[in-house]
């Protein structure tokens, strides 16, 4: 009966439910509680159930579950909710994934951090591209598989068992009291875990945070696939879409955008993309240079999805370091590599450098000769060996229209790593999917790096795919487009607010092809101290993006997107993109975002009438 109601009801939701819940790439900050992510969403879903309440009208006022749709969203956490209810558990513990490997990985950590046994257990076959070999050496993952004709036939086992189906019905579960997770995969849907028992539940946080770090949730599009199967206990219709068509335009594309030949790769999100390159440099390392140390090179107050993950990296091994790099505010970049190059040239180890050019939230771009010739400089060990070189590992998701890495560009003859999240420009805040590039004498990184995304299971999906195919080849044209709103408000408010300070790229950078369509503010302020300054400061930068969200609420909007295709999308860096940095490198400023089409005399407008009540 209750199973009933619940069918029916969610049938009611996926009839009525804002475009946005499949649309949408990224959600308000306005009405997002970190803290709070998905319960309170949940919470008041529960509401709306228990009073058969699903208008499209309430639905529409539910609070954001998750800031990003990689890490969640409304669909995903209905589907999670659905799954709960039906096998009485708390939503919590069942978590959605477009991967079928990451739950595993997830588990698998949390096991190496705590130094626990983990027994892998599966009735049918395992992903093929689960290599047990790779995933142990590289990873460094303790566990063992086994594989049993039915549950009858597992035992105790002194750690944590896994048992992992494949299915048609992802949502169709046997949870049986001896098994410490259960894991049902799809190949064209992903997986879903569900965290068994209560001594289980410290593993929930950490499955999750794998989840918003190193890969994403099941894609909108999938997970209403999965929930449209659940209430109409059918098989799934996998509409057949193009996909190598798709794809083989894809890869066109981003050649044509990037000027480089070597055939790019295509993963789920920027993150997941960011997270096959540094496994892939760490597996290329090992088989390099065994015995050797790796240091990642980070800036301490870059985005914090990059901090975050590159520190997770380093926590799985001895063998792994973070390592500071100040490049913004006053900090030149150039100086910073030279000087931390040439400490890990001493210690014979291997450098990855991971820099965002332009940097975020600053804005700033390095003077790209110097960088080219640091980056290019043969060093000594304290053995008067050659040092390895470094591998420079750049996100240009800020201006992923710039020549880095083609024949005669300026970083072509450094190994270089170039990569762009796809929720941005590329897809124009439609989709997630990312994409990475390679210079010519990089290419050979990139066989590893295809390998852990293919491992990871975190590639495209054919939508993406379908997505970016559209996309991609108006991308150049969005960004210039986006760029002139963006240098005409800039000066604007330099001329209306002429004691705030804006971080944006010069004239002379945009001449050189550097135009982003996103700066940062910081706002003039009062107080006798500076910690009256600090919080007076604090409070300006929401009182702005408040007026600007509630004046035009059809265009402005408080969160993290860039590259829309519409609208101006406002954020304060320490509170959403590093959200995980350490809070002396947080950035509390306002990061304002432009599009190609977006009503730029209103915003204006409400800008001044902003100047006025100052």
């Amino acid at each position: 009966m209750q199973d009933h109601k619940i069918r029916t009801y969610i049938k009611d939701v996926l009839n009525n439910m804002p475009a946005d819940w499949v649309d949408l790439t990224t959600h308000r900050l306005d009405i997002y509680d970190e803290v709070l992510a998905k319960i309170q969403f949940l919470d008041q879903f529960d509401i709306l159930f228990n009073n058969n309440d699903s208008k499209t009208s309430s639905l529409r006022e539910l609070p954001t579950a998750f800031d990003y749709i990689r890490l969640g969203h409304p669909l995903s956490c209905v589907l999670e909710w659905v799954i709960a209810k039906m096998y009485h558990q708390k939503a919590e513990q069942v978590i959605s994934f477009s991967s079928m490997t990451m739950p595993i990985f997830a588990v698998l950590r949390k096991n190496l951090l705590e130094k626990k046994n983990t027994q892998i257990i599966h009735t049918g076959n395992l992903p093929e591209f689960f290599d047990e070999e790779i995933i142990k050496q590289v990873y460094g993952y303790i566990f063992e598989v086994k594989q049993i004709e039915s549950i009858s036939d597992i035992s105790e086992f002194d750690g944590s068992i896994l048992l992992i189906s494949q299915q048609e019905d992802i949502c169709n579960f046997d949870l049986i009291p001896n098994v410490d997770f259960f894991i049902n995969t799809h190949p064209n849907l992903g997986s879903i875990i569900v965290t068994h028992g209560t001594q289980n539940e410290h593993y929930i946080s950490e499955i999750q945070h794998v989840r918003r770090r190193e890969s994403i949730a099941m894609t909108p599009a999938n997970t209403l696939l999965a929930l449209k199967q659940l209430v109409a206990q059918s098989s799934i219709d996998h509409t057949s879409t193009n996909t190598e068509k798709n794809k083989a335009n894809v890869l066109a594309a981003i050649r044509e955008i990037t000027g480089t030949n070597i055939k790019a790769l295509v993963g789920s999100s920027g993150l997941s993309i960011q997270y096959a390159i540094m496994m892939g440099l760490i597996h290329d390392a090992f088989e390099k240079h065994k015995g050797k140390d790796i240091k990642i090179i980070i800036p301490p107050n870059c985005y914090g999805g990059t901090n975050d993950q590159a520190r997770r990296v380093a926590a799985c091994s001895d063998a792994i370091e973070v390592m500071d790099l100040p490049v913004d505010g006053g900090q030149d970049m150039v100086q910073s590599i030279d000087i931390v190059l040439n400490q890990i040239a001493e210690e014979d180890a291997v450098p990855y450098i991971i820099v965002e050019i332009p940097t975020n939230p600053r804005v700033e771009v390095p003077d790209l000769l110097q960088l080219k010739e640091v980056l290019s400089k043969e060093r000594k060990t304290k053995n008067d060996k050659t040092a390895i070189d470094p591998v420079f590992i750049l996100d240009q998701t800020f201006c992923p229209n710039v020549h880095f890495l083609g024949e005669d560009a300026i970083l072509s003859t450094v190994r270089t790593i170039a990569y762009v999240s796809g929720s941005k420009f590329p897809s124009g805040g439609q989709c997630t999917a990312g994409y990475c590039v390679a210079n010519k004498k990089s290419e050979a990184l990139m066989d590893n790096i295809k390998l852990h995304l293919r491992l990871c299971d975190n590639e495209a999906t054919p939508l993406q795919m379908e997505i970016l195919a559209k996309q991609l080849p108006s991308m150049n044209q969005r960004i210039y487009d986006a760029y002139l709103n963006t240098r005409e408000f800039v000066n604007f408010i330099s001329t209306t607010l002429p004691e705030a300070k804006i971080n944006f790229v010069s004239e002379a950078l945009a001449k050189d092809g550097f135009t982003p369509s996103v700066f940062s503010l910081d706002l003039p302020t009062k107080g006798t101290t500076e910690e009256e300054k600090e919080m007076y400061k604090r409070s300006l930068n929401l009182k702005l993006i408040h007026l600007m969200i509630t004046e035009i609420p059809n265009a402005s909007k408080f969160c993290v997107s860039y590259g829309q295709l519409k609208g101006c999308y406002w954020t304060i860096p320490a509170t959403s993109t590093q959200g995980t940095t350490k809070e002396g490198d947080k950035d509390y400023i306002v990061r304002v975002a432009l599009s190609p089409d977006l009503d730029l005399e209103h915003h204006k407008k409400v800008f001044l009438d902003f100047v006025k009540s100052i």
